[in-house]
């Protein structure tokens, strides 16, 4: 009896989790004002029913999916800054997450969160920033150990410039504006802070 009590919770979270990686994968790449939950439905090969018994409107599943996103790229930075590396390895591998994820969000999606979904954009902003100063606060303290970071700008004002950058570009209007894709904003931005912050051996080791 308990083991079959305990089936149906497996397959309802199995389920959602599909739901979630399927509506991810389609949203950030295409946007999400094209498609339908009736469409999604079909695609998943599920009733509508199911559909609307995990998500019971599109932007909830939009919710879904973007928190899937920043759960994912919270565990990956957490794994690289919680092992202590060296300060130019883990640097490395957080351009490379960075990077991998901006690419996964494509201009449609960012148009479809400015016109339908902008309230949506402050949990982004609220998580986002939340990452970037737990992670390039580690970073950042790391390379100021090893010399790498300019000690003449503290940590704190690094970071705050860092987040200032980040607001004020990776946002749908001013992407939109820009006519530029997120991951050429998070590398410009980057590359800028980066510049400014390393001592000259970190830039020559970068």
């Amino acid at each position: 009896m308990a083991l079959a009590a305990r089936k149906p919770r497996v397959e309802k979270s199995g389920t959602r989790r599909r739901i979630v990686s399927e509506a991810r994968r389609h949203f950030l790449a295409h946007g999400f004002r094209g498609m339908t939950m009736d469409d999604l439905a079909q695609e998943l090969g599920m009733s509508k029913k199911t559909l609307y018994a995990h998500f019971p409107t599109k932007v909830a599943l939009v919710e879904a999916a973007l928190r899937d996103k920043l759960g994912e790229l919270g565990a990956e930075l957490e794994l690289i800054t919680s092992q202590s590396p060296a300060f130019l390895p883990a640097l490395h591998a957080m351009l490379a997450v960075l990077q991998r994820h901006a690419e996964e969000i494509r201009p449609p999606f960012v148009r479809d969160m400015q016109r339908s979904a902008p309230d949506l954009f402050h949990m982004v902003e609220t998580r986002r920033s939340a990452l970037i100063q737990r992670h390039f606060g580690r970073l950042f303290a790391e390379g100021r150990r090893e010399g790498m970071i300019r000690r003449d700008v503290p940590v704190r004002l690094a970071i705050a410039i860092l987040l200032a950058a980040t607001q004020g570009v990776m946002n749908p209007p001013r992407v939109t504006e820009l006519g530029i894709t997120p991951k050429v904003a998070l590398s410009a931005i980057l590359t800028v802070i980066l510049e400014g912050v390393l001592t000259r051996s970190g830039r020559a080791n970068r």
